[in-house]
């Protein structure tokens, strides 16, 4: 059975991760029993950030709306399970990090989306989600959505993964009241050769806000992420990060 559960930020700030390397931490980790991660940077008026971990650099150079690493399926950076220590610094310096830095807590063999939310200095604590890239049953197709945008409408967004064409007035969302900085669960659909078109509205309305087709293969798994548009304040983006986890 796939994951699930709403899953919101940690008490921390900024975020992780890229290249296929095992990190050695202190004895808050466990390194015989290591974590996997990928990051995305959805701060829109910050730098490109090379990541920390325990004072060691294990990212460079990720841009705002941008994940790492980045490859169809998902893939993930080995890192020890535990409590890390993680600092965002901009590209190429190695001081004054990006506030805050902290601990997040990694469980053993699991696999995380780690998002560094909010604005460059508003110490926003990053966004921790579990990921689960198992196969669907059968032809049907999973999505999901995150939702770092922290121009979100107040209530959170709803999504409607519903066939091309479709008019949702008469549509029930398959995710309601998504708020900034959560993440829903897995939603499981059947199989459509066309594909899906993923509609995101805000909570309770019917007016898209984003519209974005979605050509998925059979058995596949698709992440949305909502972002803003660059440089801070300007709103929310209508073109999401898609993340093609399994296809």
């Amino acid at each position: 059975m796939k994951m699930s559960g709403l899953l919101k930020a940690l008490p921390l700030a900024l975020v992780l991760i890229t290249s296929s390397t095992t990190i050695s931490c202190g004895s808050s980790s466990t390194s015989s029993n290591p974590a996997q991660i990928r990051v995305i940077n959805a701060i829109p008026d910050g730098p490109a950030l090379d990541i920390d971990i325990n004072g060691s650099n294990i990212l460079t150079n990720l841009p705002f709306g941008t994940i790492q690493p980045s490859n169809t399926p998902a893939s993930y950076v080995t890192v020890p399970s535990g409590n890390v220590v993680i600092q965002g610094l901009a590209t190429g310096t190695t001081s004054n990090p990006v506030p805050p830095t902290g601990r997040i807590t990694l469980k053993s063999a699991v696999q995380y989306t780690v998002v560094a939310v909010g604005l460059e200095f508003n110490n926003s604590a990053p966004l921790l989600v579990a990921d689960d890239n198992s196969a669907p049953m059968g032809t049907n197709v999973e999505y999901r959505v995150i939702n770092a945008s922290n121009s979100s409408p107040v209530g959170g967004v709803d999504m409607y993964i519903v066939p091309p064409g479709s008019n949702i007035t008469n549509f029930t969302p398959q995710f309601s009241g998504i708020g900034s900085n959560q993440a829903s669960t897995y939603q499981n659909v059947p199989f459509l050769a066309g594909g899906y078109t993923v509609i995101v509205t805000a909570n309770g309305g019917k007016t898209p806000i984003i519209t974005q087709p979605s050509a998925t293969n059979a058995a596949s798994i698709t992440t949305f992420v909502i972002l803003d548009n660059p440089g801070g304040n300007n709103g929310i983006s209508t073109t999401p990060l898609v993340l093609n986890d399994l296809n």
